[in-house]
């Protein structure tokens, strides 16, 4: 079937589906991802994992054992719990903390807010180490050096108020400076690495590194750092911005828009789908013109606001949103030929 005629002001009726779940449905089902794919929080994965009882501290850092919910760490609100759980707060811990599950041969992930990861409800079989590196320096005027776990959002808004024009969209992005930086999150005809001067980076050896923006290819919601095989995490990065009377208005203008079109008051996880803009489309526009807002697995929801948007309505479980993922991708490309591409990450328990 050819792609949607795209009407000004025109909008598919919003219809809720009670959709029953076929066991056979995931089977034929190339989500979720495979895990030994690198994350949007710019962490890596390992394979193997020594299961331990305890978990001694590695540099005065305190693991906690099956006590920390995903579903905490989750914008999606979902997740089971994290077989050890550390938080870190400079470089030199986050190196410790990576060296010591390495020791252990131990799977583990780096993450920021969690925006763009969907957990399951078993947990996860390794280490969680959530990046609380969270400095802001300011070099010179428009310059400015920010430690990987810093919100993101909130880095939009100091840019704003003080004048400085290139991050404004930034202002309604949950997730941190890493996390958006290794997925060059974008909106509005900006992208965070139109900013970017340089990166700070450790390796799966521990050795530090400074990159140059000049020496880094960025494309649509994807960096170097997606296939850098040797990078343990991104750790800072250095923003040079230009003034403007206008970015605080501008911001406000993108603020503004956002909570007219997009559910930020339900749990989400942002843009389920990467726009396929070779096809002139977005993912939101052919998703709705299927006809799929307001369907429904158990908790989980295509929002009857923002057809890329699937929501928790309270109760959704991992398996709720794996299924409606792989529904809507399966409609969309049997009636208009697009196969979506994921932009949230699942996260296999083991």
């Amino acid at each position: 079937m050819p792609l949607p005629f795209r009407k000004s002001g025109s909008r598919a009726p919003n219809q809720v589906f009670a959709m029953q779940i076929k066991p056979s449905y995931m089977a034929n089902y190339q989500f979720p991802l495979n895990p030994q794919r690198k994350l949007h929080s710019c962490s890596q994965v390992y394979s193997s994992f020594n299961k331990q009882e305890t978990a001694p501290n590695s540099s005065r850092l305190q693991f906690i054992r099956k006590k920390k919910l995903l579903s905490d760490l989750s914008t999606w609100g979902i997740g089971g719990p994290a077989n050890y759980f550390v938080q870190v707060f400079n470089q030199t811990q986050l190196v410790s903390a990576c060296r010591y599950c390495d020791e252990q041969s131990m799977r583990y992930i780096i993450l920021g807010k969690g925006s763009n990861c969907l957990f399951d409800d078993m947990g996860f079989d390794g280490c969680v180490i959530l990046n609380r590196i969270e400095f802001l320096e300011k070099i010179e005027h428009g310059v400015y050096r920010v430690g990987s776990g810093y919100p993101f959002n909130r880095l939009g808004v100091v840019c704003a108020n003080e004048g400085f024009s290139g991050l404004e969209f930034a202002g309604g992005v949950p997730g941190t400076v890493g996390g958006a930086a290794y997925m060059n999150a974008g909106a509005n005809g900006q992208e965070t690495a139109d900013t970017i001067d340089s990166m700070e980076i450790i390796t799966n050896e521990g050795e530090s590194r400074m990159l140059k923006r000049r020496e880094l290819n960025f494309g649509y919601r994807s960096s170097p750092f997606q296939e850098m095989k040797e990078l343990a995490s991104i750790t800072a990065v250095t923003f040079r911005l230009k003034f403007s009377k206008t970015a605080r208005e501008m911001q406000q203008e993108y603020l503004a828009r956002r909570w007219r079109t997009q559910p930020l008051a339900q749990r989400s996880a942002g843009s389920v789908f990467r726009n396929p803009f070779s096809m002139g489309f977005s993912a939101a526009e052919l998703i709705e013109q299927a006809g799929l807002k307001g369907l429904k697995v158990g908790g989980a929801m295509v929002s009857n606001k923002h057809a890329n948007f699937f929501i928790n309505c309270g109760s959704a479980t991992s398996q709720d949103m794996l299924e409606l993922i792989g529904i809507v991708k399966d409609a969309v490309n049997q009636k208009f030929g697009v196969e979506l591409k994921e932009e949230v990450l699942y996260i296999h328990p083991s």
